[in-house]
């Protein structure tokens, strides 16, 4: 008797369980179906953040509950902080507003960056497609051809805001290691940027290596660029040649100065959500979106366009952010002093 009391009781809460799942699925269902989800890109068309951005929005519907339509729009400005300010203060919390922001947001904040106005710790993470590398290049016409010809000669680059790396890294760099980059601020994004040094109006400019390796062909082909430096820790097996952010400095607090702006690459091309979005919803996405990085028909559409793929999680990404945030006080106050924070 006592064993039949015991079946029946856990036969009754498996009952009970039931509806639970069902009713999960069917308030997912209910979130998405017949809705519209945006992904918001911090940056104009025709860059790595625009590329990631437009094939997430191509595939994440149809892993989603629903399946709902899945928009790509652009909303430049303050070198992605625009639109990370907007979906941290402004944008839907039902699950349809995901952005795709600068990858040192968590370091912008840190170094108390007046654009900021969010807290980067509560950013709900969906998933990353890939870490980045960001190169600085220079026009093959340009007197500069190297980080060393750049401490003895003046070179005019393009640069896109104060979050944005491209503004950023050659100022860090000045200030470090005495290079004489003179930044040139305004250009919306990457693509302006690229287009501005083609036209002679400067030397230089940086973008991601994803998006030069994948929108500039010819460029690589025909020798037009030179790429001088990549922020990333250590040199890529694609770069073997180009000087690392991370390996520069002399002494060990420029080392770790400049490690601290060479570490974005870990949340590189990764997709946020607003703080206090649905948590129904968050599950979803985030379920949706670590299926879509492994469907077979979204790989081979991300290789035929030479694109990388190098997931990362939630959990993962959030560690990130607040690594960051935890950098030693010493290196934190140096680089507010630098850039005058």
């Amino acid at each position: 008797m006592p064993v039949r009391r015991l079946t029946l009781k856990a036969v009754l809460l498996l009952g009970l369980a039931l509806p639970t799942a069902s009713a999960f699925a069917q308030s997912a269902d209910n979130l998405f179906a017949r809705k519209t989800v945006t992904i918001y890109i911090g940056n104009t068309s025709g860059g790595s953040y625009d590329l990631y951005g437009r094939m997430v929005a191509r595939f994440l519907g149809k892993h989603l509950p629903g399946q709902p339509n899945v928009v790509a729009t652009n909303m430049p400005g303050a070198g992605t902080l625009k639109a990370a300010n907007f979906i941290y203060d402004v944008a839907p919390k039902d699950g349809t507003a995901i952005g795709i922001v600068t990858e040192t947001l968590a370091l912008e904040q840190a170094v108390a960056n007046p654009a900021v106005q969010f807290d980067a710790t509560k950013f709900l993470w969906m998933g990353r497609v890939a870490s980045s590398n960001n190169i600085h290049f220079q026009w093959h016409t340009a007197k500069v051809q190297s980080l060393d010809e750049a401490m003895r000669t003046e070179t005019p680059v393009a640069a896109a805001g104060a979050g944005n790396i491209s503004e950023v890294v050659p100022n860090l760099l000045n200030k470090v290691l005495g290079t004489k980059f003179k930044v040139i601020s305004g250009y919306p994004a990457s693509a302006e940027s690229m287009l501005a040094m083609e036209r002679g109006e400067v030397e230089g400019a940086a973008s991601s290596w994803a998006a030069v390796k994948t929108g500039k062909k010819a460029w690589l082909a025909e020798h037009k660029i030179t790429i001088i430096l990549q922020d990333v820790p250590n040199r890529s097996a694609d770069l073997p040649d180009v000087p690392a952010l991370g390996e520069l400095g002399v002494s060990a607090d420029d080392k770790a100065l400049l490690g601290l702006y060479a570490s974005g690459g870990a949340i590189g091309r990764a997709f946020i959500l607003p703080p206090g979005t649905n948590p129904v919803a968050v599950k979803a996405l985030q379920t949706g979106f670590m299926d879509m990085v492994k469907d077979p028909e979204f790989l081979s559409e991300m290789e035929k366009a030479s694109i990388d793929v190098d997931p990362l999680g939630p959990d993962e990404l959030a560690a990130n952010i607040r690594k960051t945030l935890a950098a030693s006080p010493d290196v934190i106050a140096r680089a507010k002093a630098l850039f005058g924070r």
